[in-house]
């Protein structure tokens, strides 16, 4: 059984950006070594989300949209109201409810099979970082658990 663990770190740009991180945790699990096991790719955030879904430009505007439509950013949270909140406040705290009530909805984490050395997506799916708050630095975690044996026919 082999353990491996590795951190990505990135910079975005804006709030609701996707970025496609299939190819750097195909990396990693290359790099691992591991060649029949797991890879679980999590998010270090609150006001960010892992999900696997299609690469296409149309496709994730719409999906911006939806999460804008469902929980838009410029309605009042209680998280914003920095007169009555108490925890959690930091020096230049700004309003980011909407980032944390998106993120609810979505998943800190996904964990996917690998098979003889290869992540097991479909034709279509790629794994995504999403920014649900502001341009900032973000860290993703990726675990790599498994057997370095081939699989046996």
């Amino acid at each position: 059984m082999r353990i491996y663990h590795e951190l990505i770190l990135l910079k975005t740009q804006e709030c609701l950006q996707f970025i496609d991180l299939t190819d750097r945790v195909a990396g990693v699990v290359q790099k691992s070594g591991v060649r029949n096991g797991f890879v679980n790719i999590q998010t270090k955030h609150t006001t960010t989300a892992i999900v696997v879904n299609e690469n296409e430009p149309l496709l994730l505007e719409d999906m911006k949209r939806v999460l804008e439509k469902i929980v838009p950013q410029h309605v009042e949270y209680q998280h914003n109201n920095f007169s009555i909140r108490t925890v959690n406040l930091c020096p230049g705290e700004y309003d980011n409810g909407h980032s944390h009530c998106k993120a609810m909805l979505l998943g800190t984490s996904e964990t996917l099979n690998i098979l003889n050395g290869k992540i097991q997506l479909g034709r279509w799916q790629r794994i995504f970082f999403i920014e649900l708050d502001r341009a900032r630095e973000r860290t993703v975690s990726i675990m790599v658990i498994g057997s370095q044996e081939e699989m046996l026919a």
